[in-house]
Parts: C-alpha cells; structure tokens; sequence
C-alpha cells in the first residue's frame, strides 16, 4: 500500500510541476446562483475549455455558491453546469490576470427528462423516471459506521438486527454496488456491507420500479450503492479515522489524481470492532398427539414442558479493504477503466448459551454450551469497462467484464456440560464449514437518442455464479476428547446459477408526458448437488435438481409534470425471487440442539408484479414526495417452523426453520417524505412508510395463511451553530408485525451526533451515539399447535464513536451531482 501511495504522489507532484512551468497561474472567481430565486448552487461545476476544445481545469463551487480556481493564462469558453439546469456558456475569455467573472444564474432545465434535484442538507434526493438517488455524505450520524448503519438511514429501507435489508418492509431486494452485482456486497449477503465504511458510498439509489435495464432480480426492488470516485482535476483526497465504545476503531482514506488523460484513484480502509450482543429464549412444549401404525390417538408429554435459552455473544473481528482503479481516456468521448477490489476479513466469537429445563415451572436440569467460532473470508474482485459516447447527446456504448472471488473459512468448537443438578461433562462438537463462490459476468449495453426527446436502449448481460459448501461435523466419543465424523450430516453441497439476459427498452417525451417501456427476457439455469456419505432414502428433499426455466419482465415507467417543480409517476414492473444457495442447502446449521435452520432444495423463484404510483411537489423551503403501492406475488419465500420428530440427546424436541413457497403475498402500502429547510441553520427530514400484506398457503397439512399491517417511520433534525458546530438528531421508529406464526414487538432507535470543523475547514471532528437509549431489540412470540417461542434479541448494545476526517483539496462533505459516472448517464436509463 506504501508503494501505491508513493507512486500516486509523485506522478501527481510530477503533473503539478509540468502544469506551472507551461503557464502562469490566475486565480479566477465568480458566484453561481439559481435563476428566479438567487439561492446558491452549492457543488456547481466549473470547467476552463481551450480553443481545442479540451478542458484544462475546473473546479466546483462551495456552500455560498462561490468559486476561486486557479488557471493557466490564455483564453477560455468558461462552462457552467449543474445538474438538472441549463448548462451555460461564456466564450472567449481572456484571462491575463486575477478575475472575478460576472453572476450566473443557472435555470431548471423543464425539458429535462431524467430527474428533478431536491437539496436538504442531510440528505440530497434526486428524483427519476424509475428511482430516487440519496446522497448520504452529509449525515453526520454515518460517522464511523459502516455502509450497513448507513443504509438504515435511507428513507424506504430498513436494516433489521440480524443485518437484513428490506425495501419498503420486504426483504426480497437486490443489491448492487455500482450498477452490478458485486463481491463486495458479498454475493447476495449482507454480512460484507457491515465491514465497509459508511465514507466509503458517494450515493444510494432506491429503485423501487427499475427499468428493463436491470437484473429482474428482487421482487421489492434494487438498492444500488454508488461507491465514490472524484471527478476534479489534479490530487486530492481524504483520511478518516475513528475510535468507539464498546471497541469500534477504523481508519480509511481515498485518493485522487486526474488529469486530462487519466484518472487513479484509490480507497483502502483497515477496522478492528468488537461488539457484545444477547439474546433469550422461553420456548414452552404441549402434549402432542399422532396416530400409531394401528390409527389409534396417541398423546405423548415433552419431557420437559418449558426451556429457558439466555446467549451472550462476544464478536471480535478486523479486516482490511481496498479498492484500487485507473480511468484511461481515450479520447474526449471514450475512456477504459480498470478496478481491483481487495477484502479480508477474520472473526473471532464466543457464544455463551445457558439453557434451563424445567417441569411444573420446577428446574430439572441447566446446561451450559459455549461455541467458540473462528472465521477468516476473503473477497476479491477485477473488473473492466469501456464507454464509447459517440457524441454529447447521449449515443454511447458501454461493455463490462468482471470477476468475483469470494471464501469463507468458519471453525467452531461447541462444549457442553450440565451445571444442574450435578457438574457433568457432556459431548462435544467441531464444525468445520469452508464456502467458495466464484462469479463471472459479461454485459454491454447501447444506448441510441432518437430525435430531440427520444431514446433507444438494447443490451445483454450473462452472470454465471458457482458455489461450494463443505460441512463437516465432528462429534466427540463421550468426553474422551476423540471426535468422530458424523456422516449423516457432513457433506459437500455443490450449487450453480446461470443467468442470460436480453432488454431492449424505448422512452420518449410529448410535452409535459414521459414514457420509458420496456422488456427484459430472463433464462436461468439452477444446478445443485450433494455429496454425502450417509443421507436416508426416505427424505422428502430432492438432494440433487437441475432446473430450467425462461421468463419475460416487462417495465413500463410514466411521468406527467403538472408543473417544473410538480409532477405525476406511474410504475409497473415484473419481478423474480431466485432462492439463494443458503435456502436451498438441505443440510441444517445449528444455532443450538435444539433449534436448527435447514435449506429446501425443493424451492421454486417466486414472481411478483408492482405497481407505483408517486407523487412530488417543490417548494422554496419545503418539498413532499409520496407514493401508494401494490405487489402481488406468486409462490412467494416465508420460512415456517416445525418440529422434527427428534430429540435431542437429552429428550429436548428438535424444532426446524424451513423457508416454503406460499401460493400468494399480496402487500399494499403508502410511502410520504418531507424535506423541510425553514432557515439557512436548521433542516428537517422525515420519512414514514405503511403497509399491509395478506398471505395464504398450506404447508403439510397446515394454513399459513396470515394479514399483517405495519409501518415505520425516521426523523433527522440538523442544526448549525456557531463557531462551525452542527448538531444532528434521528429517530426510527418500526411498529409491530406479524406473519402467521410470529408476532413481533415495536423497535425504537435514536441517534445522535456532533461535529466541529477544524484547521481552516480542512478537517471535521464528529462524536456520534448510535441508538442512544439502548432500545434496538428485537422481541417477538411464535405461537404453533405443540409449542410457544418467546425471544428477545440485540445484535450490538449502545455504541459511541469520535471520528476525525482531514481532507486535502476536497471541499467538506463533498455531494457532486455525477454528469459523467458510468452508471446514470441518459434521462431514461435505469
């Protein structure tokens, strides 16, 4: 890494020199504003263009809407953008001397197309045909966090105590990093995104009815994580580093050297955590009753009618990230980027769990298990892209390849022994599980305007995704201290996705209506595979399957603009659910003896269609955005619990979770936004969502049809004092649910930070406290015919950070819309 950074700063050292012996340097200053209300147009681009036509340097405005830019001597067309308005120019400027040009006032673009750009200073959204992009750079509270913490942040998502995300309250959603999917969102999990630093995002993109251009992927839509890569001229960059209780330290920093043949950039970022959780469990067992082999009722007793579970958890983990990439421009229209990213990561947790029996509320037996696990993973991924914008109107070609190598190495050594009523030592496990993914993707995409508002897309993508999983469990002889195979359960679990796609999309505009239609055609081929010593003949589970199949996923995206600052959106599109290889792994992981969670290889994609209809209006200081909501789905994903018929070694029944296909899930939901900026000191943003789902479906005889209504809501408050002190308070609020076994209690969370500029604005210091009253639990209640579950779970307790941030020629908080990124570009592009 030391090389890396050495070689970056002496080709940018090397650059700079060449630059001031060719010319003299002016500084040139001016003021951006926007036209009809003089409001200052933060982050504006500035760009020097020759008589070539090659742009020597540029700049961006700051928080006034200021700009002071050093130039070479010589004469100039001056450009001024900003995205959403009317680029504007000013030729022929000859800039001899130190200049203050002329105020420009920059004015909304009506005819555009793709989006309308609303500023808050926690959260900046843009609004388009198919998605709302949030810049989160500006949230103080995502100091020290990872990109995990930072999605829960996001209006419509939602990150639950485990690290699952949902969209709108529905966890079947697609993530992608940039655009594609991605190692660093761990293939599909979301465990990696709690290992990135939130300062690594640039901007968040919630797609909640995407475009054919995208994977149909996701049946609640696409969260699309934007990771940052600079676009100004010359060497600049960051460093961050933060310290927290319990231990949460990191340290990251990034990069940048642009010229105008190309530009390196780089993002490296070291951590070391440590986070206590805890979690109880009051499971209560009834008489059961079956019929034996002459049809005769037989009610058989638990042997024990309650079990108390307390855990304590204790993870230790660090890792190491990087993300290392060059941008070669070709020409002024074409350019070729190579990237490389880097991850490794190690844990280290101790799960302590005391289990009580009881009868007639009288203790019988406590067991103590403690499970040592040690874990070491590794990512890496190589990527290549290539644009070709044949012209400024938005005729281009892009092509990527991409690579992901993905491992993960866990041991775990469980012990156990009664406690209660005597001290016996009692058998004990080792569990071996080593998982190798490798993924391949190739995609290209064209894109033809038609005219003045027409627009032509076609493309292909092939993901070609492999895995393998190897368990082995070994159980010890008595307390001999000799462990034997256990070749019931060990096994080899071979599994293989591959995925051709075709689209072809066409939007246009008539006056005040927009239109983007669109159709994508899906195969996929899903191939799995079990290599075990010993499985009984007699399981319900198609170990081995090879399945087939074709579908189309029409889009179609409306929108009629009432107003420049109000407008109408209609959405509608077909999505699919491909069951991940974790759900469809037939070989049960244990959390406990007790309780297990074992794959369905029999699980077929599930297949929802949406409808969203928004609506958004823009005032001077205040602007609403809000949607109402449909999806109905098809063979949708619940998991159900049930026991086994086993026991384990001390009579305890064996309860299985076991993800099902459900006939229908239909979910109806509102979605309202506000964004309020009464003075230039305060501003306020809240978000609340409200849904209903209705499930129906039987699974071995048993409905499991349920009606849930919930909703959740966020506020963040931000107030600037004096002497450069912000202040930021945020608030989420999930009220309770229910499926047709479990009922789940409210969660409430706050956070709070602070942060004070320092060294002449160049560096921030920000104290942030995540969930501030301690109150992020998960409490729930499972209800079946033979037993009741009670729980109570929190994944990380109360968590304060100090975090420091110095940034060189980087303006603070820097949120630049992107006008040339490889992932936005063309009003009708998803």
């Amino acid at each position: 890494m030391k090389r890396y950074l050495s070689l970056l700063f002496l080709l940018a050292t090397t650059l700079l020199l060449a630059q001031n012996t060719t010319n003299n340097q002016v500084t040139v200053k001016g003021l951006i504003l926007e036209d009809g209300t003089d409001y200052p147009l933060e982050y504006s681009t500035v760009s020097f263009i020759n008589k070539e036509g090659k742009t020597v340097t540029g700049g961006i405005t700051n928080e006034e809407g200021k700009y002071s830019i050093d130039v070479p001597e010589g004469v100039y067309t001056v450009r001024y953008e900003f995205i959403s308005y009317k680029t504007k120019e000013v030729p022929n400027q000859n800039l001899t001397k130190n200049t203050t040009l002329p105020t420009i006032k920059l004015a909304m673009d009506a005819a555009s197309l793709d989006e309308v750009v609303v500023r808050a200073e926690t959260t900046e959204v843009q609004v388009r045909l198919d998605k709302k992009i949030y810049n989160i750079g500006k949230d103080l509270t995502a100091g020290g966090a990872t990109v995990s913490d930072a999605l829960n942040n996001v209006p419509s998502v939602t990150v639950d105590i485990d690290g699952a995300i949902a969209l709108r309250g529905n966890e079947n959603v697609r993530i992608l990093i940039n655009g594609k999917p991605s190692a660093i969102a761990g293939f599909g999990s979301t465990d990696a995104l709690r290992q990135l630093p939130a300062e690594a995002i640039e901007r968040v993109e919630v797609i909640t009815s995407p475009s054919a251009r995208y994977d149909a992927e996701g049946t609640a839509g696409i969260l699309n994580i934007i990771l940052k890569k600079e676009k100004t001229l010359g060497l600049n960059g960051s460093i961050s580093t933060s310290i927290g209780v319990p231990l949460n330290s990191n340290a990251s920093g990034n990069i940048n050297i642009r010229t105008d043949k190309f530009n390196i950039f780089n993002t490296t970022g070291v951590y070391y955590r440590s986070g206590p959780g805890r979690a109880f469990f009051n499971n209560n067992y009834f008489p059961r009753t079956f019929l034996d082999d002459n049809g005769d009722p037989v009610t058989v007793d638990p042997q024990y009618d309650q079990v108390i579970e307390r855990r304590d958890y204790n993870r230790q983990g660090d890792g190491f990230n990087t993300n290392l990439g060059i941008e070669y421009f070709l020409t002024d229209k074409s350019s070729i980027t190579a990237s490389g990213f880097y991850r490794k990561g190690g844990g280290r947790d101790v799960t302590t769990n005391n289990t009580s029996n009881y009868n007639d509320n009288t203790i019988a037996e406590s067991i103590l298990r403690v499970e040592n696990e040690d874990e070491d993973d590794s990512n890496y991924q190589f990527s290549l892209n290539y644009v070709n914008n044949f012209n400024d109107h938005g005729h281009k070609l892009t092509a990527d390849l991409q690579y992901d190598r993905g491992k993960d190495d866990e041991r775990s050594l469980i012990s156990e022994e009664r406690i209660f009523p005597n001290n016996t030592a009692l058998s004990a496990e080792e569990i071996i599980e080593k998982q190798n993914q490798t993924e391949y993707l190739a995609q290209a995409d064209y894109v033809l305007p038609i005219g003045e508002n027409a627009q032509f897309e076609a493309g292909y993508r092939g993901k070609f995704e492999e895995s393998k999983t190897d368990y082995t469990l070994f159980e010890e002889t008595g307390t001999s201290g000799i462990f034997v195979r256990n070749d019931s359960l060990s096994n080899v679990f071979n599994y293989n996705e591959n995925v051709h796609a075709l689209y072809s999309q066409y939007g246009n505009k008539f006056g005040k209506f927009s239109f983007l239609l669109g159709l994508r055609l899906e195969n996929t081929q899903l191939k799995g595979k079990v290599d075990a010593e010993n499985v009984s003949e007699n399981t319900p589970l198609n170990l081995n399957f090879d399945k087939n199949y074709t579908g189309l996923f029409p889009t179609v995206n409306l929108t009629f603009e009432i107003k420049d600052n109000e407008n109408i959106t209609l959405g509608y599109n077909r999505r699919i659910n491909r069951p991940r290889h974790w759900f469809i792994n037939p070989f049960p992981s244990r959390s406990s003896e007790a309780n297990v969670f074992q794959g369905n290889p029999n699980l077929d994609p599930a297949y929802a269609s949406a409808f969203d209809l928004g609506y958004l209006k823009r005032w001077k200081k205040f602007t609403l955005t809000t949607s109402i909501y449909y999806q109905h789905e098809t063979d949708a994903f619940e998991r159900v619990q049930e026991e086994t018929g086993e026991v384990t070694s001390n009579g305890i029944p064996i309860i299985r979770t076991l993800p099902i296909n459900l006939s229908t899930n239909k979910r109806y939901g509102f979605e309202l936004g506000l964004l309020y900026n009464p003075t230039k000191w305060l501003n306020l943003n809240g978000s609340f969502n409200y849904f209903q789902f209705e499930t129906e479906g039987f699974y071995n005889g048993v409905d499991y049809g349920a009606e849930n209504t919930s909703y959740f809501g966020r506020f963040s408050s931000k107030v600037k004092l004096p002497w450069k002190v912000e202040w930021q308070t945020s608030a989420f609020y999930r009220g309770p649910s229910n499926n047709s076994q479990t009922e789940s209690d409210p969660i409430l969370s706050v956070n709070m930070a602070m942060s004070k500029d320092i060294i002449n604005d160049n560096g921030t210091l920000a104290l942030n406290v995540s969930d501030l009253f301690n109150t992020r639990k998960r409490n729930s209640l499972t209800t079946t015919d033979t037993f009741t579950s009670e729980s109570e779970f929190q994944w990380r307790r109360r968590q304060v950070t100090l975090t420091f941030t110095y940034r060189f020629n980087q303006k603070k908080q820097r949120q630049r819309p992107d006008r040339e990124g490889n992932f936005d570009e063309g009003g009708f592009e998803g």
